[in-house]
């Protein structure tokens, strides 16, 4: 349901635990849209934990609070029109309840910059440097950290965002 034909961050995630051996893998999903598609492949994995942060509602209409997968899977819907500050809050408190007592050996970011200001798809607020603080906050759990780009529809901003976000890796 989703604009994906193929979803990357799943392969790599599946590579990462199948192919080199890792046992812990953390996908984080900012793009203001659930994905459905993520959360469908890998809501039965214990090794992979799923944390989403997406509009509700929204289209696909689904990352509902409760949907809980096997423990793994850490849904924040939220409402457009909130503080920027709320949506980094939220997220960053997801993220910490989901490697509380699990520590990852490698995070992945569905990194769609649609959640931004003045996106014409969605109604969150977020601006470039709240995807950076997150990177910086998210590099204390000590396991590397790669990206793939996904949504975003306002050329301009997400070259900023994407500046940020590669700042922060470095």
């Amino acid at each position: 349901m989703g604009f994906c034909l193929l979803n990357n961050v799943v392969i790599a995630a599946r590579a990462a635990l199948d192919e080199f051996g890792l046992a812990r893998v953390l996908i984080v999903d900012w793009d203001v849209h659930h994905g459905n598609g993520t959360q469908d492949l890998v809501e039965r994995e214990p090794r992979i934990r799923y944390v989403s942060l997406h509009q509700w509602p929204l289209y696909p209409g689904t990352g509902r609070a409760d949907e809980r997968g096997v423990g793994n899977v850490f849904n924040v819907p939220r409402s457009p029109g909130l503080p920027r500050a709320t949506y980094v809050a939220d997220l960053d408190h997801a993220v910490a309840r989901a490697t509380d007592g699990w520590i990852p050996e490698l995070i992945l970011i569905s990194a769609g910059f649609d959640a931004m200001a003045g996106d014409p798809l969605a109604g969150f607020t977020l601006e470039p440097e709240d995807y950076a603080l997150w990177l910086r906050s998210w590099r204390g759990l000590g396991a590397p950290i790669a990206s793939v780009l996904e949504g975003g529809y306002v050329p301009a901003r997400i070259r900023l965002a994407a500046a940020a976000h590669l700042a922060a890796l470095l």
